[in-house]
């Protein structure tokens, strides 16, 4: 008999994993103990030689879908003359690696439970086994064991007892096993001051629902705000209760049938839909689609996504409808997951809040995704993701805790080898978002048992993630250039050191420079990175205040196209809501400088391209009109509108004003608004191509990586893709979100990598 230590690494506690392995080992005739401990599973074996060699390949062929095996370590030891191979308590000593998965999407297997008049779990809101149910949202600790979750107050009764502790049930050791007995319970609270209803709490809810009502539903990581998505005078009644005016809602729907019916949906998509995170996934909605038009106002694309919990199959299955399922918050504020904070923040918002007693350790939103160019991309990486670890190519020297970007921030902490982002944020342009940051990072800290030493934060230094990183005196501070991050972020993503040529499209970012950045070509590896190229730099007259009212923008657009004295036929493409006063004010700030930054972000070109072609003066929320730029464009339109490179300066400049010439032409003509969003789509390929295609050759056929959250437009990322030389290797984002929820993972490399040239 030969005996060996099996220490495994990655996501492997949680999911079922100990009793997989006690099978495969009684299965093949291996003896010995496997046991959770701080980094992952450890397995003591013995048995011959050939018989452990089968076990251990067995081990890594085999895997369960919801497992991740990043790293198999083997060393030999004694063998101890065991009869039985049995699953220990868990080891809490040692240096501890996050090995909690996910919140799983429920199986198949709890959801014929849930509908079986026969089960003893029919119908019940909280069915899961070991291969799905709420997991990190729930964890208080590690290793994740009951003891260390909300369910530690919930005592099993004795047949969920049973189930845990049967190795061969596949309940065995499920942290979150409960039924109608011991388990979790629903409530409904009316919060109109009426007697809350005598039916039960999920019928009560659903009533409200099928009759314009709105409500609040607690899920895994927070409450939604749900409404009929098909009643139009509901979603508008949520929207004025929300105070948000356009933006779009998500949409959950039963089955992947019904998103069919709503929705165009290829493979991906379909792939994407139905993944264990079920994240929301923006799909181009069908024509007559049965949704309220408020649901999505002003865009053909539409937010959905498929019941994760058994409370949401169950509330569909009642309703037989779509529900829009949005954050329950007023808008810019943080989501609500406590009870009490539900009942005090929603109570001008639901009719009625449909919530449950097992807490949320972690408040999570929904993940949001969408195929971009072919490529299944999530742009908010959140529940259902966090805390998958990214396995890094090369370990950081130290603990690193990135804080991330101002708008839809999401922070990151590097340790070892692996890098865990945090939950979803949002903007930190709240002391509300801003307690929920500190917040989310001291638990991660905690359950990582890590205080990093190092923090990475933005340039800019008006920002709230900065002000948090400036205000720690017990650690080194590094800056990170915002549009660095955005390409070692992708960089890591794929596992490169670099160097590689990286094009960083966004709306902003703090340049070295004094102007805001977001046109950039890149040469970075981790720790350095040299400019070579930028976009013409626009006046935002009012600061801010232009991303809001984007025709400031289209002024500026023509104010340098035409030399400070645009033709006044061009001028009134900004519409007729747009005062003469405001105007003449605008021109005199561009023309001073006063409270006009130099703005260099192609965002910014699409807000202002979007401004007077679409007559859209203003913008409701972050990347409207750009977006809504991005949906007219006509694809049966092939030639582009000119544009140069001025390469007499250092860095090189895109200059688009002859594009901006030619487009006012067109709409003075009346040229269709898609022809002209077209002719400027194929100007940005078009020049972004020539750029690479000469800084490529230039720079020995590095590696080029597109980034930032323009590259969320599929026009621009299939157009640069298939335009670029065919010998060049093009980067793109697919996990890492490519605008600001992606960049906090390149800035903890960046810092890491800055310290070591430093040390």
């Amino acid at each position: 008999m030969a005996g060996h230590r099996i220490e495994i690494r990655g996501t492997v506690q949680g999911v079922g994993f100990r009793p997989w392995v006690y099978r495969l080992a009684r299965r093949v005739g291996v003896v010995g103990r496997v046991r959770n401990d701080p980094g992952g599973v450890t397995i003591e074996a013995f048995a011959s030689e050939a018989v452990l060699g089968r076990f251990i390949e067995e081990l890594q062929r085999d895997i369960l879908p919801a497992a991740e095996i990043v790293e198999l370590r083997e060393t030999t030891i004694p063998d101890e003359h065991l009869a039985a191979f049995v699953i220990v308590s868990s080891d809490a000593d040692g240096q501890k690696a996050l090995s909690i998965p996910p919140d799983l999407a429920t199986c198949e297997d709890c959801i014929e439970e849930l509908f079986d008049r026969h089960d003893r779990r029919f119908g019940y809101a909280f069915t899961n086994c070991t291969t799905c149910g709420p997991r990190f949202t729930i964890a208080t600790g590690i290793p994740y064991d009951r003891g260390a979750t909300t369910m530690s107050d919930f005592v099993m009764c004795a047949a969920c007892q049973g189930e845990y502790d049967d190795v061969e049930d596949r309940r065995f050791h499920a942290q979150p096993n409960a039924c109608p007995e011991c388990g979790p319970a629903l409530r409904l609270d009316r919060l109109d001051g009426q007697a809350a209803t005598e039916l039960d709490a999920l019928a009560g809810a659903a009533e409200l629902l099928s009759r314009g009502g709105v409500v609040a539903v607690k899920g895994l990581g927070g409450f939604h705000l749900a409404c009929d998505a098909t009643d139009g005078a509901a979603v508008r009644r949520l929207r004025e209760r929300k105070h948000r005016d356009e933006k779009p809602f998500a949409v959950m729907v039963g089955s992947l049938a019904s998103a069919q019916a709503l929705a165009e949906i290829g493979a991906e998509e379909e792939a994407l839909l139905t993944a264990p995170e079920r994240p929301v996934v923006l799909l181009r909605q069908r024509q007559g689609a049965d949704l309220a038009v408020d649901v999505s106002p002003d865009t053909s694309l539409v937010g959905l996504f498929l019941p994760y919990t058994p409370l949401h199959h169950l509330l569909l299955e009642a309703v037989q409808r779509p529900l829009v399922m949005t954050s329950a918050n007023v808008s810019d504020e943080p989501i609500c997951y406590q009870n009490e904070e539900a009942r005090d923040r929603l109570e001008r918002i639901a009719d009625a809040i449909l919530l449950h007693n097992r807490e949320i350790a972690m408040r999570c939103d929904d993940s949001v995704g969408r195929v971009i160019a072919g490529i299944p991309t999530i742009m908010r990486r959140s529940r259902g993701f966090v805390p998958r670890p990214f396995y890094l190519s090369r370990p950081v020297a130290r603990p690193v805790l990135a804080c991330g970007a101002h708008l839809k921030n999401t922070f990151c902490i590097a340790m070892g080898d692996t890098a865990y982002f945090g939950p979803h944020i949002g903007d930190l342009e709240t002391v509300a978002a801003l307690d929920f940051f500190e917040e989310a990072i001291e638990r991660m800290q905690t359950i990582l048992s890590v205080r990093p030493d190092v923090i990475a934060h933005d340039l800019h230094p008006g920002y709230l993630s900065t002000r948090y990183a400036n205000a720690r005196n017990d650690v080194t501070r590094v800056g990170v250039q915002h549009h660095h991050a955005h390409v070692v972020s992708l960089m890591a993503e794929h596992g490169m050191q670099g160097p590689v040529l990286g094009v960083a499209y966004d709306g902003t970012g703090f340049g070295e420079d004094g102007t805001s950045w977001g046109g950039e070509f890149l040469v970075c590896c981790a720790g350095r990175y040299e400019r070579l190229a930028t976009f013409r730099p626009l006046r935002l007259a009012g600061g801010d205040l232009a991303m809001r009212e984007v025709w400031r923008i289209g002024y500026a657009l023509l104010h340098d196209a035409y030399d400070g004295a645009p033709p006044s036929d061009s001028v009134a493409l900004l519409g007729d809501d747009v005062p003469e006063t405001s105007i003449a004010l605008v021109k005199q700030m561009v023309e001073r400088g006063l409270n006009a930054p130099q703005a260099r972000g192609v965002g910014r070109y699409f807000d202002g391209f979007g401004a007077l072609a679409l007559g859209r003066a203003r913008s409701t929320y972050e990347g409207q009109v750009a977006i809504a730029w991005d949906q007219v464009a006509n694809e049966s339109i092939l030639d582009a509108y000119p544009a140069e490179i001025d390469r007499t300066r250092t860095p090189w400049e895109v200059d688009l004003r002859s594009a901006v010439r030619a487009a006012v032409d067109d709409l003075r003509a009346k040229a269709p608004a898609g022809d002209v969003s077209a002719r400027f789509h194929n100007a940005v390929v078009a020049v972004t191509v020539e750029l690479l295609n000469a800084l490529w050759a230039d720079r020995g056929g590095l590696p080029v990586a597109l980034t930032g959250g323009v590259f969320q437009n599929a026009w621009l990322a299939a157009g640069i893709e298939s335009q670029i030389s065919n010998k060049c290797r093009v980067l793109r984002h697919s996990e890492v979100p490519p605008g600001d929820g992606g960049i906090a993972l390149g800035q903890a490399l960046i810092a890491d990598a800055i310290l070591g040239d430093k040390g």
